[in-house]
C-alpha cells in the first residue's frame, strides 16, 4: 500500500507537470479570453449608458434600454442581477469571508452569465443581449420574488422568474417564453450557455488550481450516474446523455444548476487564466433545452450557490454530496469509511468542542477502535522475535540455499503456530482510516478559517517562516506541523524497528529496500505535505504520538514474550495441521527447490 501510494503520487505529479508543459505555449492567449477581476468590476460599475442613442427608438423595449442592477439577499445568499440579460453577475455568501477577510463572492463580473438562444421571426437571438424590466416583490412569508420581462414585440415576451427563500443558498428560477408558438414549432431545442468565473477565495491560488482535487465540474446524468472532471487535466468534455444537474466546484464552494426536467447535448469548455491571480478558472457550459411547441414555454430549475458542506448537500437528496472529494481513483473505496464513520463522528464532536479539539478526540477514538489490530500486529512481531534464534540457526545451517530456507522456514512457522503475514494484515486493515482522513480533513468546510495553536486556518498549510524563494518539491515556506509530522514518523519508524528486530531473509534486495523505506518516507513527507492542510498534518502528528504510546504499552505491559515462547514450544509438540494457504505455499516452494536441483 505504501509503494502503491508513492507511485500514485509520483504518477499524478508527472501527469500534471506534463499537462502544464503542453499548455504553457498558449496560456497567454487563453488568459486573454478572461477579463481580469479589476476590469470586470469597472465594467459592472460603469456599463455604457449611451447605447440607446444608436438604437432606433421604434424597436421593441427588449432591444433598447440601460443596464441597471437589482439585488436579492436573504442573509445567506447575496445576488446581483443585471437587467441586460436578466441573469446574476455576482453571487456572494454573506456568512463567509475570503482568507484575507474580504466579502466572499464565488463569482463576480460580466464573464458570468446564463443565456438562451431563442428563435424570433426566423432569427436566433441570445437573451444576454436583451433588456429586461425588473419587478421585485417581497411575499408575506418574507420570500423575495424577482420577475424580469423582455418585450421583443408582436406579443412575444421572455420572462425570467427568480425566487429566493428567507434563508438558505437555493435560488428557484424559471425561464418562460410567451407568444412563441410559431417560432418554437421550427426548433427541436433551445441552446443554453452558462459561464462561471470562479474567484480566488483561499490562501494560495496555486493550491486552489492545482491542489489534490483542483477546480472540478461535476454532473449527474438523468439515469442517476454521477461523473466529474478536473479542469486542469480535462479542459474540454462532451456529454452524450441527458443531465439532471451540473456543478462548478472549488475547494469549499460550488455553483450548481439543478433542472426540473433534463438538459441534452451538453459540453464543457474550461480555461485557467494563468495571468489573473484573482480568478481560479473559467468554465463555459453549453446545453440544449428540450422543446415542446406550445403558446407558453416554461423551463424550471434551481440554482444552488453554497459551501461544500457535506451534510447540507446531502439534505437535498440529489447526490450533490458527491462533489465533495472523499476518495477517488484507486482509493475510491475510502469515501465510504468517511461517509459512514468519520463524518458522523466529526459532526458529533464539533457540536461540543472546537475543531482542533474535535480532531484530537477523533484521533483518540479511531486509534482506540483500531487498537485491536495494533495489538495483533505487535503480537505477531513478538512471535517473530521469539523465533529469530531458530531462524538464524536455520540460515547458518542452510547457507545461501534460499529455496530450502523458505521450505524449512514455513515448517517452523507451522509448527510454532505463527502466521508470517500476521503483522502485515492488521496494518493493512488500518490503511482505509488513514486514507479516509487524508481525503476528509482538507475538504471539511468546518476546518476553513478554524484557528488552532499557531495555525490561523486549519484548512490550509501553516507557515512559521517564508523562504522568499521556492524549493522544488517543497515550496516557499516552512510548515511546523509538517516538520512535527515528519519527526514523529521517523521516531515511530526507529521505535518500531527496535521492537521488531531484523526480518528473516533481510539480505535479499527487496527486504533491504523495505528495511530502509520507513526511514526515507519521513523526509519525503516534508515535500508532499508542506502545502497541505494544517489540520491533516496535525492529525498525522498526533496519530504518530498515539502509535508510539500504544506500542510502548503493548510491548512493555501486555505482551509476555516468555509466555509466548513457552506456548510456541508446546505447540511444536502437537501435530500441526496446515491451512490450505500454507499447503499451497509449501507446494510452490518445493517445486522451486526441485527446479533449482535440475539446473
Amino acid at each position: 500500500m505504501l509503494l502503491l501510494g508513492t507511485g500514485y503520487i509520483f504518477w499524478n505529479n508527472h501527469q500534471q507537470s506534463q499537462y502544464l508543459a503542453e499548455r504553457a505555449a498558449d496560456s497567454v492567449a487563453k488568459a486573454a479570453l478572461v477579463i481580469p477581476l479589476d476590469t470586470a468590476k469597472k465594467e459592472i460599475a460603469a456599463i455604457d449608458s449611451t447605447n440607446t442613442t444608436t438604437i432606433d427608438s421604434t424597436l421593441p423595449a427588449a432591444f433598447r434600454g440601460n443596464s441597471t442592477f437589482v439585488k436579492l439577499d436573504n442573509g445567506d445568499l447575496n445576488l446581483t442581477f443585471n437587467t441586460k440579460g436578466g441573469y446574476p453577475v455576482r453571487a456572494a455568501l454573506d456568512s463567509f469571508k475570503t482568507y484575507y477577510g474580504d466579502s466572499l463572492a464565488f463569482f463576480n463580473g460580466p464573464n458570468n452569465k446564463i443565456s438562451y438562444n431563442i428563435p424570433v421571426n426566423g432569427k436566433t437571438i441570445a437573451t444576454e443581449t436583451l433588456y429586461f424590466v425588473p419587478e421585485l416583490k417581497t411575499l408575506a412569508d418574507g420570500t423575495k420574488h424577482l420577475s424580469m420581462t423582455a418585450d421583443v414585440g408582436e406579443g412575444k415576451k421572455v420572462i425570467l422568474d427568480y425566487t429566493l427563500p428567507t434563508k438558505g443558498f437555493m435560488l428557484n428560477a424559471n425561464f418562460r417564453l410567451v407568444g412563441f408558438q410559431s417560432d418554437l414549432s421550427t426548433v427541436k431545442g433551445i441552446p443554453m450557455v452558462w459561464n462561471t468565473e470562479a474567484l480566488h477565495t483561499e490562501k494560495d491560488i496555486e493550491t486552489e488550481r492545482k491542489g489534490r482535487a483542483g477546480l472540478q465540474v461535476h454532473f449527474r446524468y438523468k439515469d442517476g450516474e454521477h461523473d466529474y472532471f478536473t479542469i486542469l487535466r480535462t479542459p474540454q468534455k462532451a456529454l452524450d446523455k441527458p443531465v439532471e444537474w451540473f456543478s462548478v466546484r472549488s475547494d469549499f464552494f460550488n455553483s450548481t444548476i439543478i433542472v426540473d426536467k433534463q438538459l441534452e447535448k451538453g459540453s464543457f469548455d474550461a480555461k485557467e487564466p494563468a495571468q489573473d491571480t484573482n480568478v481560479v478558472a473559467f468554465n463555459s457550459s453549453d446545453f440544449t433545452l428540450p422543446v415542446v411547441a406550445s403558446n407558453d414555454y416554461s423551463f424550471g430549475f434551481r440554482w444552488l450557490i453554497s459551501p461544500n458542506d457535506y451534510n447540507l448537500l446531502k439534505s437535498y437528496k440529489l447526490d450533490l454530496e458527491e462533489i465533495v472529494p472523499l476518495g477517488f481513483g484507486v482509493f475510491f473505496f475510502v469515501k465510504y469509511v468517511s461517509k459512514w464513520i468519520v463524518i458522523p463522528l466529526f459532526n458529533f464532536l464539533t457540536n461540543y468542542f472546537s475543531v482542533g479539539l474535535a480532531i484530537i478526540f477523533m484521533t483518540l477514538i479511531i486509534r482506540l477502535l483500531l487498537s485491536f489490530f495494533t495489538y495483533k500486529s505487535q503480537l505477531s512481531s513478538a512471535k517473530m522475535r521469539v523465533l529469530k534464534p531458530e531462524l538464524d540457526a536455520l540460515k547458518k545451517r542452510l547457507g545461501d540455499n534460499q529455496q530450502q530456507m523458505g521450505v524449512e522456514q514455513m515448517k517452523l512457522y507451522k509448527s510454532a503456530g505463527v502466521n508470517p503475514l500476521g503483522g502485515c494484515l492488521p496494518m493493512l486493515l488500518q490503511m482505509p482510516f488513514l486514507l479516509a482522513m487524508y481525503y476528509f480533513i482538507p475538504t471539511a468546510i468546518q476546518l476553513r478559517q478554524a484557528k488552532f495553536l499557531w495555525a490561523p486556518d486549519l484548512s490550509t498549510y501553516d507557515s512559521i517562516f517564508n523562504l522568499g524563494f521556492k524549493i522544488p518539491f517543497y515550496g516557499d515556506h516552512v510548515s511546523l506541523f509538517t516538520l512535527l509530522m515528519a519527526a514523529t514518523s521517523l521516531i515511530l519508524a526507529v521505535y518500531s524497528k527496535n521492537m521488531t528486530g531484523a526480518a528473516p531473509g533481510a539480505d535479499n534486495q527487496m527486504n533491504q529496500m523495505m528495511k530502509y523505506m520507513p526511514y526515507v518516507m519521513p523526509f519525503m513527507f516534508l515535500g508532499w505535505f508542506n502545502t497541505m492542510a494544517a489540520g491533516l498534518t496535525f492529525y498525522y502528528t498526533f496519530s504518530n504520538l498515539i502509535s508510539i504510546a500504544q506500542q510502548f504499552i503493548i510491548t512493555k505491559f501486555i505482551i509476555d514474550e516468555k509466555a509466548i515462547h513457552a506456548k510456541m514450544q508446546e505447540k511444536k509438540l502437537k501435530p500441526a495441521s496446515a491451512s490450505k494457504w500454507q499447503q499451497k505455499l509449501e507446494e510452490m516452494q518445493k517445486q522451486q527447490a526441485e527446479k533449482a536441483k535440475k539446473r
